[in-house]
């Protein structure tokens, strides 16, 4: 805990001295023939976390088991290809992995290698020979979208089979979408007739269904030719990187192993200027979701993809989509980073399993919306403060760099100078960040004490203390939070709701990371003699937890709000607890504190906002549009006759636009930027107009209003 500033959730470059491996003997063979790369890097990652990791594994066959199911999900996580004759002729080696990894040897790894190349080249034969035939869409038959609830095939022609509804539904859902783009052109006012001819508008002949249906088999055929093409890049280190990572991942889900090239494209993101669309993306089930949008962000602007989402496909401008579906992350984002002012175009399975083109015009990535902003609200007269706050940023270089808790310090002074009777701070979507910004952050708001526990795999937990007996802002407070704030962020709100100092608001529970990673350099550890056969990568390992001043943790639980209210992702499979291996909740012994003096009168802020929810139309109808959403992700069974498919998806845009128009009929709220901003934002018009854009969201957002409402309430 000497470093100036600590990092949660994020990648620092950090070699200890009990990572410092074995000399050359260790990895040495009994036959006298010198290891072999894998062998080598299997074998130092299981000495690294031996000795490093915050809870090590024991090498034995709970561990081999663990490794072998986690392997077989990411090996063959649809269950597309292996068949069930192939599972179990790998299932010999479910008690063996550990013995293999001991004795520096493989088998395991180089069957299912073997299976899978020779069930790829049975399936490109399948595919190109179901795609050659037209479809009928007027069948009454349905295919399940979910992997955990189909087994593998049980021979070829049950395979074949579940591969022709597949390739039928993928092909369904491109034909919809070309049939709704040509009602909309047909819908179009035609260009006048006293157009010059070079200015005329050239109408698109109208295709017949059965002309779409063509055209939609020969997307579908170009997408698995590319994608089976890009598999057919794999190579042996590719393979290697994918099992060693599996390895890492038992141990928990943010323990990594990072090849060489994964690590470099992770340092170049995290410089915090990049060009691109600014969306966190993160490869789960060979899919490659959204995992956070970055503030500021051409993503973020556009306002339509969303956390959750599953990209499916990419475009480049108005060029044909490229299919990522099964893609390895690093390939993906490849096509989806670009120049900026480029236009790409996502197309994205939304988690009610509606599908969406999101055009994106790529642009750098605002680093000033990434800080706190502030904004006053004015609520019948009342004058109340907000801060947003996107991560809890810091210069951990001390290159004179930023820090969250400075910056949200100044932002509270200026809310004063403002004369508001009550402050809002929103940690919404903040995944965290340094952790010594989230101590001083909750020191400006109580006297001094501590905030929170620090713990490793063994000793006793330091305790990190609030030093600092000024209180920067003694009024009422509110702390919004939702199942995406982690981290920092659930540090911060549970010391705020330890202490009883501000009211905690949001959805059923944060997200429940309360572990800290560092970043071991392999090739930095391994003994000279290795030289000739790195790189190695890099190790990125758990090595400690924390815990709240009442000596719970906040790993794998979260923090669970003072009020709950309805929320759009609470129907989501998001969070700690939803992760392969998640550390799990504990709690120690709690730490000596003094609760606020005056408390908020908690019992009757929560029943006045339980009756204004329970008579909100908005509120009522983000309720209905969560438990209709919780119906469809349960119902993952897809119609594959058209006409019912397409009333499907109608009929989940009209639901879609209902709640908007709700949301939008709500009577806006007065939010504006602080005036002294303005000021100083002078004629920087691009300035000027990235704080109206800061604010204009904020106005219809009825969670905000509710948390306005307490505040109310508490003065």
């Amino acid at each position: 805990m000497s470093s100036p500033r600590l990092k949660i959730g994020l990648y620092a470059s950090v070699l200890l001295a009990v990572f410092v491996l074995a000399s050359y003997k260790l990895y040495q063979r009994n036959d006298g023939r010198p290891p072999q790369k894998d062998e080598v890097l299997i074998k130092a990652m299981l000495q690294g976390l031996s000795a490093a990791h915050y809870q090590p594994e024991r090498i034995d066959d709970a561990f081999s088991k663990r490794v072998f199911d986690l392997y077989l999900k990411r090996l063959d996580g649809s269950k597309k290809f292996l068949l069930k004759a192939d599972v179990d002729q790998l299932s010999q080696y479910q008690k063996d992995i550990d013995n293999e990894v001991q004795r520096g040897t493989h088998e395991f790894l180089d069957l299912s290698t073997q299976l899978m190349a020779q069930r790829m080249k049975d399936v490109q034969g399948l595919y190109r020979d179901i795609l050659a035939k037209p479809f009928d869409f007027t069948v009454e038959e349905t295919f399940e979208t979910e992997p955990d609830k189909v087994t593998f095939a049980a021979n070829a022609a049950v395979q074949r089979e579940e591969w022709r509804k597949f390739l039928k539904y993928q092909t369904m859902v491109r034909l919809s979408e070309m049939m709704e783009e040509q009602t909309k052109k047909k819908d179009k006012p035609l260009a006048s007739t006293n157009a010059k001819p070079s200015e005329a508008t050239i109408s698109e002949p109208i295709r017949t269904p059965e002309q779409m249906e063509v055209e939609a088999r020969k997307r579908v055929l170009k997408y698995f030719d590319d994608y089976f093409k890009d598999l057919a890049q794999n190579d042996a280190n590719d393979r290697l990187a994918t099992y060693a990572n599996v390895i890492a991942n038992t141990y928990d889900p943010h323990t990594e192993y990072f090849a060489p090239r994964d690590k470099d494209n992770f340092d170049i993101a995290m410089t915090g200027r990049f060009e691109g669309i600014g969306a966190t993306l993160q490869e789960k089930d060979n899919q490659i979701k959204v995992a956070d949008i970055v503030p500021g962000s051409a993503s973020y602007r556009q306002g339509e993809l969303k956390a959750g989402d599953i990209i499916l496909r990419v475009a480049q401008g108005a060029e044909e989509p490229v299919s990522v579906e099964g893609w390895r992350l690093d390939k993906a984002i490849t096509l989806i980073r670009g120049r900026k002012n480029t236009e790409v175009r996502l197309t994205v399975r939304k988690p009610d399993n509606s599908t969406k083109v999101i055009p994106i015009v790529r642009d750098v990535v605002v680093i000033e919306e990434t800080y706190a902003q502030s904004a006053t609200i004015n609520e019948n007269g009342t004058k109340l403060g907000y801060i947003k706050l996107p991560n809890f940023y810091a210069d951990f270089n001390d290159n004179g760099g930023r820090s969250s808790a400075a910056d949200v310090k100044k932002e509270l002074e200026k809310l004063k100078q403002e004369n508001v009777k009550g402050v809002v701070l929103d940690l919404r979507f903040n995944g965290g960040g340094s952790l010594q910004d989230a101590v001083e952050m909750a020191g400006l708001f109580i006297d001094s004490g501590p905030i929170v526990q620090v713990r490793g795999g063994q000793g006793s937990a330091t305790i990190l203390n609030d030093r600092d007996p000024r209180v920067q802002y003694s009024g009422p407070l509110i702390v919004l939070v939702n199942k995406y704030s982690a981290s920092a962020s659930e540090i911060l709100a549970a010391a705020i709701q330890d202490y009883k100092r501000g009211v905690i608001m949001g959805s059923a529970s944060t997200y429940g990371k309360g572990t800290v990673q560092r970043i071991f350099d392999l090739d930095d550890a391994m003994p000279a003699e290795f030289n000739g056969i790195k790189p190695f990568g890099s190790l990125k390992l758990t090595t400690q937890k924390f815990y709240r001043i009442n000596g719970g943790s906040t790993q794998f639980k979260g923090v669970i709000p003072d009020i709950i209210l309805p929320d759009a992702y609470s129907y989501l499979d998001q969070g700690e607890k939803e992760t392969d291996y998640p550390l799990k909740w504990d709690e120690i012994t709690p730490a000596r504190y003094r609760a606020w003096n005056d408390a908020p009168a908690m019992d009757k802020l929560r029943q006045a906002s339980m009756a204004r929810v329970n008579s909100s139309p908005s509120f009522k109808q983000l309720s209905d549009m969560v438990q209709r959403m919780v119906k469809r992700k349960d119902d993952t069974k897809v119609s594959l006759k058209l006409t019912s498919y397409r009333t499907e998806q109608t009929q989940a845009k009209l639901e879609a636009d209902k709640y908007e128009a709700i949301q939008n009929a709500a009577q806006p709220m007065v939010i504006t930027p602080l005036a002294f901003d303005l000021r100083q934002l002078g004629a920087d018009t691009i300035k000027v107009n990235r704080a109206s854009r800061f604010v204009k969201p904020l106005k219809k957002d009825i969670t905000l209003r509710e948390a306005v409402a307490v505040l109310k309430d508490e003065m």
